[in-house]
């Protein structure tokens, strides 16, 4: 028994709290000290438009960019309307007293200069170096003799023998550049050598003719380099035309660091930077290169860039395809940041709210920068040491959209009276579609989709129509397209069209 009476008195606690901070709120918005009165009544509310500070209008905190002439009940909430008083907000921002901002939770942060590293650290595999590859090609027909022992895989050095070839064309042509050469005319003599150059015969091989004074019918072929044979396309026997590939070698002196980078942070990324590496083969090892291109084509499946690295691979130790972790960005820069809390994105503009003095807060427009972790960057709109709301501001952008401050500051020109009536002029029209819930004389009630124009979100509300026979020929449960505006006695439809039954909300 005596717990059920704590559970009762805890549950009755939660209540008043619960109450006395939505209360505090809408006190605030009215302008007043939470603790000045405990109700707005109608009578207050008109006593208040007689006295010293003049009512303006009557509003839902819940819903400011709807305005009233009278005191009331609130037609969105089960709560009286509050007032709003001339004079409540200077022209600049907003108005919050202290206490109240205390009470809400308002914290502010220092817009400051920091010394960040954009290290980032991406996966990459090893990959062998396209630059530098070798291509064996016979120089003319022959035929194979001798192939040696190797495979696709094997690793040669540079000068291994490859392949012997029995040439017989080069036969004839070199008896022709002996009989020339015992003439010994030196004018035919050197266009016969010419000859044999020029039908593809190695200078080492026409010396070791003249040398000699025996034909060399057969060629030797050497890698060039050495490397990893990837190709071996000739076999013992085989007979082979001029400029058939014979073999191809890939380098293993450098290796190449291919890694994904998120497209996001395609811009940290330099040409010539310099990365380390750390491969899963040699934990605790950690290698050093540069990166030697960006690729300029992203995955459309990951949305990542391609940055390539090389690393010099003395001992061969760097095997293509083993996994690799690549750090980038080790130099660090200075960036004005914020608390990535204190940043309202409307999706077409970012906005913090600048602490002028104690109490008063101006919404700045900004132009962010990196994420960098729980911070933004600045890169436009705010000065180091300048104090931003971090917790808390959003209550106040709202206070700040229902005084028309954003629209004051982008048109100065406008008057705080009319800025005053929200996003969208007096004048100006607007769309919505709906389902007519009732007529009532010169009313009609409507269940619409959200008004992003306005602010509004999906609800229920009375429109006055602006003629009378506007609502001719339609009933409840219509869908309609309805054109509305603000008027001095609220808002009023000035157009009716059925809708489709898939555009109602």
């Amino acid at each position: 028994m005596t717990s059920n009476k704590k559970l009762s008195a805890a549950a009755a606690l939660l209540v008043v709290l619960g109450a006395g901070l939505g209360y505090g709120i809408a006190q605030w918005r009215a302008g007043v000290s939470p603790a000045a009165h405990s109700e707005v009544s109608p009578a207050a509310a008109t006593s208040a438009a007689t006295g010293d500070r003049k009512v303006l209008y009557w509003y839902d905190p819940m819903v400011p960019q709807q305005k009233f002439d009278k005191p009331g009940k609130s037609p969105f909430m089960d709560m009286q309307l509050v007032p709003k008083y001339a004079g409540d907000s200077p022209a600049g921002g907003v108005a919050v007293d202290p206490r109240v901002a205390q009470m809400l939770g308002v914290r502010t942060a220092t817009a400051e200069r920091l010394r960040i590293g954009t290290t980032l650290q991406v996966p990459a595999t090893v990959q062998l170096n396209e630059r530098d590859v070798s291509i064996l090609q016979a120089r003319t027909a022959g035929f194979v003799q001798r192939v040696a022992r190797l495979a696709p895989g094997d690793v040669v050095a540079a000068g291994a023998f490859i392949a012997e070839l029995l040439v017989p064309e080069w036969a004839g042509a070199q008896q022709e550049f002996l009989a020339v050469r015992r003439t010994g005319d030196e004018a035919l003599t050197s266009a016969a050598r010419q000859r044999l150059v020029l039908m593809g015969m190695p200078v080492s091989l026409i010396q070791q003719v003249e040398r000699t004074g025996q034909v060399q019918a057969l060629t030797t072929v050497h890698a060039p380099t050495g490397g990893l044979v990837q190709e071996l396309m000739v076999r013992q026997g085989m007979t082979v035309s001029q400029g058939m590939s014979l073999a191809r070698i890939t380098g293993l002196s450098k290796v190449w660091i291919e890694a994904a980078l998120p497209e996001a942070q395609a811009g940290t990324v330099r040409v010539g930077e310099s990365v380390e590496v750390v491969l899963a083969a040699f934990p605790g090892e950690t290698l050093r290169g540069k990166i030697s291109a960006v690729l300029p084509e992203a995955s459309s499946e990951t949305r990542t860039l391609r940055v390539r690295a090389e690393l010099p691979n003395p001992q061969g130790r760097l095997r293509a395809g083993m996994f690799a972790r690549m750090q980038l960005g080790a130099s660090s820069e200075e960036a004005l940041v914020v608390p990535a809390e204190a940043v309202i994105r409307t999706g077409q503009r970012a906005i913090v709210y600048v602490v002028e003095q104690p109490g008063r807060f101006t919404p700045v427009q900004v132009r962010l920068g990196r994420e960098l972790g729980d911070k933004l960057e600045v890169l436009q709109g705010l000065q180091p040491g300048q104090q931003v709301v971090a917790s808390g501001q959003f209550l106040i952008d709202s206070e700040a959209s229902m005084q028309g401050v954003m629209q004051r500051q982008a048109d100065p020109g406008v008057p705080a009276a009319s800025a005053a009536s929200g996003p969208a002029s007096a004048t100006s029209t607007l769309e919505a579609v709906g389902k007519v819930v009732a007529f009532t004389g010169q009313q009609v009630t409507l269940d619409h989709e959200a008004v992003p124009a306005l602010q509004w979100p999906a609800m229920q509300m009375d429109f006055r129509l602006a003629q009378p026979g506007l609502g001719k020929g339609f009933k409840p449960g219509d869908v309609v397209r309805f054109s509305f505006r603000e008027s001095q006695d609220g808002y009023e439809v000035i157009a009716l069209r059925r809708e489709a039954q898939g555009g109602a909300k």
